[in-house]
């Protein structure tokens, strides 16, 4: 099968994989293509479609700048209607031509001679293309824990992020394993469902209210025909989330009030003391995920649903077993167990010299500016290592490094191979470390899916204010690459 000779591939089709196109687009290149390993575009919006699922958020800051949508029927959006708006996108924009869904990429390899990345998909096709950007996103692959006897179980057994609409939970006995960001969406919609729901937490999280509401007529009709007002509304909100980044990087004394309000809320919402002690945190808030939910706390006070401390130790035919030795009868098993954040990547990157991606990473995962890796002319990534938030939106991110990549090549595109400086890269996860030490993720005394297991160190976040990563990305600097 000949080769599709393209100048940029771009590897994944949810929001960073679809904003890098349209701003590949938006800059005139024309010749890339975007490969989807499914059958349709949205990735993380396409593939979560439990019960309840939607973005803590609000919808106007959780959406593109170039393509600001004017009629969200909430502040925060549900599964659906972002999944409709990244169709919308792709189609206003005219992407749709560039897509090619059912391309599982399964390696990618740099042909030193020839200045260009070699691509191949399961289906046997291979893409030459001058440049790859893999966007493919860092909540990708759902992590299940290891559950002895879990495959002697004669019920259900799913996870969250494949939720099986197909099984039918009306009077049956579940047991939701896990109690991070998808679990206090999907539970208290199910709660009432069910005969009795067991929740299996190892740690609690800390949550704050969900000031959740829909949209009125006057909010769809300014925003419709008053551009102004949708960038006042988005920039309201930009400030308010950014204000809370000096608490998770900086001061965390800065999170008391925040603490505070959490507190209320669980004191608020679960009168049983008993109850309240085992979903109580008991590290600073912040260092995991914060979680919004006005609705968690009252699904579990039901009479029907137990929360029980300590995790899972084992699964039998009909039953599951707690940390405790006691045994749960369950007739469905739900894992919201997240997923796994550092490796991302499951297709073979073979960059300079023969060197692949892994053994790069084999220490931990890292990059300049969470977007090139020494080694790897020519490649960038989306959402790569340290760009993730925990108090903003994560599409400011995508758009800044959007805005990087097309420079970089608006800048190089004669150039043969370009590829970061090994010396700046490391001068710049040095300085990332240094900062990260500091931040509440690494002294809030927890342990989180922002952390390499193996060394401790925090991966995933960025950790400062987005501002200063739309700084550092807001030029791209020559120097700092070696050119070829």
């Amino acid at each position: 099968m000949p080769a599709d000779h393209v100048d940029v591939v771009v590897i994944g089709a949810g929001f960073s994989g679809l904003g890098i196109a349209a701003r590949l687009d938006k800059a005139g290149f024309r010749s890339f293509r975007v490969l989807e390993a499914a059958d349709d575009l949205g990735g993380t919006w396409r593939d979560n479609t439990y019960p309840g699922c939607g973005c803590d958020i609000p919808s106007p800051l959780y959406s593109y700048s170039f393509a600001q949508k004017p009629d969200w029927s909430r502040l925060f959006a549900g599964q659906p209607e972002i999944l409709e708006y990244l169709h919308d996108v792709a189609r206003r924009r005219g992407l749709l031509d560039r897509l090619r869904f059912g391309q599982r990429v399964t390696r990618a390899v740099w042909d030193e001679d020839a200045g260009r990345w070699d691509v191949t998909t399961a289906t046997g096709e291979t893409y030459r293309a001058r440049f790859v950007v893999s966007a493919v996103g860092p909540l990708h692959h759902p992590s299940y824990p290891e559950l002895p006897g879990v495959e002697s179980f004669r019920g259900e057994v799913f996870h969250s992020a494949q939720w099986r609409h197909d099984v039918d939970l009306t009077g049956k006995r579940v047991a939701v394993i896990g109690t991070g960001a998808s679990a206090i969406q999907f539970v208290p919609a199910i709660v009432d469902q069910v005969a009795a729901l067991t929740v299996f937490q190892r740690t609690p999280p800390w949550i704050v209210p969900k000031a959740d509401r829909a949209f009125d007529a006057r909010h769809k009709f300014w925003a419709r025909w008053f551009p102004p007002f949708r960038w006042y509304v988005r920039d309201r909100l930009y400030w308010i989330h950014e204000r809370r980044a000096v608490g998770f990087v900086a001061d965390p004394a800065a999170m008391e009030q925040t603490a505070g309000l959490a507190k209320r809320l669980l004191r608020k919402q679960v009168p049983d003391e008993d109850l309240r002690a085992r979903l109580t945190p008991d590290y600073t808030i912040g260092c995991k995920r914060l979680l919004i939910s006005s609705t968690w706390y009252p699904a579990l006070t039901k009479p029907h649903v137990d929360v029980r401390s300590g995790g899972v130790a084992s699964v039998t035919p009909d039953a599951v077993v707690g940390a405790d030795g006691v045994e749960v009868p369950a007739d469905v098993i739900v894992y919201g167990t997240g997923f796994d954040t550092q490796q991302t990547i499951r297709f073979e990157v073979e960059g300079r010299d023969g060197r692949t991606l892994a053994d790069a990473w084999s220490k931990g995962n890292e990059a300049y500016l969470g977007t090139t890796v020494a080694g790897f002319p020519n490649l960038f990534l989306m959402v790569g290592p340290n760009t993730g938030l925990g108090h903003n939106s994560q599409v400011f991110m995508i758009e800044a490094q959007a805005s990087y990549v097309v420079a970089a090549l608006r800048r190089l595109r004669r150039a043969k191979a370009f590829e970061v400086r090994a010396e700046v890269q490391n001068a710049f996860n040095d300085w990332l470390d240094s900062r990260m030490a500091a931040t509440v993720w690494q002294t809030g005394g927890c342990r989180s899916w922002y952390q390499d297991p193996k060394s401790g160190r925090n991966t995933v976040l960025w950790p400062a204010g987005t501002v200063e990563f739309w700084r550092r990305t807001r030029r791209f600097r020559v120097s700092d690459y070696a050119v070829s």
